[in-house]
């Protein structure tokens, strides 16, 4: 495949650049003063979603190349869904979703948090995790962090351990990872101001 190839070439800085370039960035959305990193145009790209699935794929191997210590991927809706598929597609393992109210058709337990434009809440099915089972959360963008902790939240209330916290994007000025603080969270972009 011409991808793998070119994926091949290139540094690991040369694909985060190229990541960056791809990537939309829409001024005053959705409000004045707000830079919205519109991540669409990464997932319609095939050598962008390739290297993001490649470089995300690196957070989750150890220094021999295998993978992490964990059993699935709980994947935040909606983006978050895409991601840990194709991670779960190159690595193994399962995938927990975490949705918004009143789409999982089960037995579920949820939780409401605060964001940063007022109130969400996710819902996980209660038999998705079992007790000690290890798990990375898995989302496109950290912001305020606020949804990737109450995934976290239902993680430990499954009796699950989270492992790490993956990102394909992190916007460090609004301090998601504070809210992270007693997780391991890595990222592969960052992009500054708002």
């Amino acid at each position: 495949m011409a991808t793998e190839n070119a994926q091949d070439l290139i540094s690991r800085e040369e694909k985060v650049s190229y990541l960056k370039h791809v990537t939309r960035s829409i001024p005053d959305y959705p409000r004045r003063g707000i830079i919205f990193r519109d991540l669409t145009t990464l997932f319609q790209d095939p050598l962008a979603m390739a290297l993001s699935l490649e470089l995300m794929s690196g957070l989750l191997t150890g220094s021999e190349g295998r993978p992490l210590d964990f059993k699935k991927y709980v994947a935040i809706e909606a983006r978050g869904f895409i991601l840990a598929g194709g991670l779960a597609g190159r690595l193994g393992g399962g995938i927990v979703m975490a949705r918004k109210p009143g789409k999982l058709p089960y037995k579920k337990t949820g939780l409401s948090y605060q964001l940063e434009y007022g109130e969400d809440s996710l819902e996980m099915h209660v038999d998705a995790i079992q007790a000690g089972e290890k798990v990375v959360v898995v989302d496109d963008l950290l912001a305020t962090g606020g949804t990737a902790e109450a995934a976290c939240t239902l993680v430990k209330k499954l009796g699950g351990e989270v492992s790490k916290v993956i990102f394909l994007v992190e916007l460090p000025g609004l301090h998601g990872r504070e809210r992270l603080k007693d997780y391991q969270v890595e990222s592969i972009l960052s992009f500054e101001g708002l």
